[in-house]
């Protein structure tokens, strides 16, 4: 089978998803363009260079609906024989997107595509498309659907995880991503957005809080708790489905959960033949990919079932593995990856993760995969996973090993 490589990846930084925040006049289609422009440039890419752009987004209304990947197409400057898809796994869409990109090349289905995502969380609020599992009630009722923040706090309730542990994690995020800005590791990666006369507008992840410390998330309230335990008393659905539980433990905060922000991200993938045509030296190549169904009402422990079985079908063990990212969506989620794994988390998110700078829906599953390569790059290792959690009970996860 074709090798599927990793040519480059980048992304923008990631904008405080308000109002306020300095993403909030530019929109997606605009944000998804000048991504790809930066792939464009960036590779010298001419005509039509790649098959496609898989484009991953997860709340398609408004100015996010249609084939929002055609659209930025038609926006940036590739060429418009270059199609586009958009795709949505939640979550993991822009890793679905590199993933569905990658088995195409090794496939033979074209030689490259450009893949990834966008969200603009500020612009287009989550829970905007009335997704039938939350507002169905033949559907919601049946698979016993609590908030996604109920499913974290069921999974700290379930596996033993205190207020502390959480915090702790998300204050070592805000001081690794503090570092790793500091110590300029996204250098490579990150693109500055500018407007329309070519001046800046953000040249960092702006969602950080640095002097974050266990005093000052321990003075928040949990975000979850009145949904659960009053009214409309998601706590009761999911006792019923866990009778085990006496009561769910709500642990969780603004602090110690994923930040809604904007921003986007792409991974040019190609095979042999595409490098060697435009000069392009390949950084690492996509050893396997995986996704995986899950329990719909607990919904946000993918990340475990999905790394078990990717390694199973690769013939892997975890301690093949040289680093990892996981998607920050919760803190408990991390806790219960390191938990399942004994990993040392000193090897999980190096760099931070989207407690600390923010979780763009559509556009994180791409991100952590360039994350991931910029890190092993760093440190000189050779394999890595990143993995993430998804709405509705679903786990994705990509493996690449560095060439």
């Amino acid at each position: 089978m074709t090798e599927a490589y990793i040519y480059d990846a980048l992304r923008t930084p990631r904008g405080k998803g308000r109002k306020d925040g300095s993403l909030h006049e530019v929109t997606s289609v605009r944000l998804s363009a000048l991504t790809l422009n930066a792939m464009k440039e960036r590779n010298n890419l001419e005509g039509h260079a790649v098959e496609d752009v898989i484009w991953g987004n997860v709340t398609q209304v408004m100015e996010q609906g249609g084939c929002l990947a055609r659209s930025a197409v038609l926006a940036s400057d590739l060429d418009q024989s270059i199609p586009g898809l958009a795709i949505n796994r939640f979550c993991a869409s822009g890793m679905e997107a590199v993933n569905l990109a990658a088995n195409q090349v090794k496939g033979g289905a074209g030689d490259a595509y450009i893949a990834g995502g966008v969200e603009m969380m500020g612009r287009v609020p989550m829970g905007s498309d009335g997704a039938a599992i939350a507002v169905d009630p033949s559907l919601a009722m049946e698979t016993y659907f609590v908030p996604q923040g109920i499913s974290a706090d069921i999974i700290a309730t379930e596996y033993g995880f205190s207020r502390d542990d959480a915090d702790a994690l998300a204050v070592e995020s805000q001081k690794r991503a503090a570092e790793a800005w500091a110590d300029n590791r996204f250098e490579k990666s990150v693109i500055t957005v500018k407007d329309q006369n070519g001046l800046p507008i953000l040249d960092r992840d702006e969602y950080m809080r640095p002097g974050t410390d266990m005093q000052s998330l321990g003075a928040l309230n949990p975000s979850f708790q009145m949904m659960g335990e009053q009214m409309p008393g998601f706590d009761k659905v999911a006792m019923l489905k866990y009778p085990h539980l006496e009561r769910i433990n709500h642990i969780h905060h603004a602090g110690n959960s994923s930040g809604i922000v904007d921003g986007a991200a792409a991974v040019l993938i190609g095979n042999k033949e595409f490098g060697e045509k435009y000069g392009l030296k390949p950084r690492a190549r996509i050893k396997a990919t995986a996704k995986i169904g899950t329990d719909p009402t607990i919904m946000l422990t993918g990340p475990v079932p999905v790394t078990e079985k990717i390694l199973a079908d690769n013939g892997m063990k975890i301690s093949d593995l040289d680093l990892f990212e996981v998607n920050e969506a919760f803190a408990s989620v991390v806790l219960r990856f390191q938990q399942a794994f004994d990993v040392d988390p000193a090897l999980v998110n190096v760099n931070g993760g989207s407690i600390a700078m923010g979780h763009p829906l559509g556009a994180t599953g791409a991100i952590i995969i360039g994350t991931l390569l910029d890190e092993l790059e760093r440190q000189d290792k050779e394999i890595g996973l990143a993995t993430l959690c998804i709405a509705s009970g679903m786990g994705a996860a990509t493996i690449i090993e560095r060439v």
